[in-house]
């Protein structure tokens, strides 16, 4: 009986994995990308609030600046996605990759391209149907400088 539910679920559940761009990809200045709110908000801890400062201070740690590396490592935790048998990626998109300071015409070439190629790989798992999916919401235009010194629980 559990056998035959557990291949019945199979057939219906849809295994899937759903990441934030700023909580996984690191590379905080490569590839042109600008100045997000993450990059300046610190590591909080049991009694110490996390802080949201006036650009990045020496001495706090800023724990999205290396994350979990996904900007040079994509490759292979998509090939782990894809492994464990997920069939959607979901991620959200650092539009600072993409508009560096926010007021460009021009989109950041490097910062499309590396989105193009995370969902390229993306799809060569296309196989084991993993499936790109993003998430896209609005620029909020803001500055680190009206919130210095605020904290963030």
């Amino acid at each position: 009986m559990r056998e035959r539910v557990c291949q019945d679920l199979k057939k219906v559940f849809c295994g899937a994995g759903a990441v934030a761009a700023h909580q996984l990809e690191g590379g905080w200045k490569e590839g042109g990308k600008g100045v997000s709110v993450a990059d300046v908000m610190t590591a909080g801890a049991h009694g110490v609030p996390r802080e949201i400062t006036d650009g990045v201070l020496p001495g706090k740690n800023y724990p999205n600046h290396e994350a979990i590396d996904f900007y040079h490592r994509y490759k292979e935790d998509i090939k782990l996605f894809a492994e464990m048998g997920f069939k959607c990626f979901r991620t959200s998109i650092a539009w600072t990759r993409i508009f560096p300071k926010g007021d460009e015409l021009e989109p950041n070439e490097a910062g499309l391209q590396f989105y193009d190629d995370l969902f390229d790989e993306c799809l060569k798992y296309a196989s084991n149907r993993l499936s790109p999916c993003r998430i896209l919401r609005c620029r909020i235009i803001w500055s680190p400088s009206t919130a210095a010194g605020a904290t963030v629980s």
